[in-house]
């Protein structure tokens, strides 16, 4: 995939999105065994150097259940994705994100990190918020 709009045709092939506009896709990812959703968005960014990437992200919990430290120590660990801070509706969050290039991406590669993000975030969203499925 190399372009916006070859990502766009492959979630619409394979999701149901809830949000779908011109350069941010957003669906409800399925957990498996159990019947938990984990809400993915997907955008484009462009770099300085005029690269474009996929931002792949998904919420995790409130920014107030959960300290810098402890972020910074997750982050070290993770072989894919990274925790960032980002506003939904006013209120900090705690995100689980991953940027791809477009020019290495392919289908399976972003059904990977959808699914391996989509489930890291859903335990520690479960470890945090006492089983809540917040996001």
């Amino acid at each position: 995939m190399e372009t916006f709009a070859e990502v766009r045709k492959h979630v619409i092939d394979n999701h149901t999105l809830f949000i779908d506009e011109p350069f941010q896709l957003a669906f409800e990812h399925p957990i498996k065994d159990g019947d938990r959703q984990q809400s993915i968005f997907l955008a484009e960014l462009k770099a300085s150097d005029n690269r474009r990437y996929l931002r792949v992200e998904t919420l995790v919990c409130p920014l107030q259940a959960f300290d810098a430290e402890k972020c910074l120590r997750i982050n070290l660990i993770l072989r894919v994705a990274y925790l960032a801070v980002g506003d939904l509706e006013g209120t900090a969050y705690v995100k689980l994100c991953e940027n791809l290039p477009y020019s290495s991406l392919s289908g399976e590669e972003l059904e990977y990190v959808i699914s391996h993000m989509g489930q890291m975030a859903d335990r520690m969203e479960q470890a945090l918020e006492s089983g809540a499925d917040i996001a």
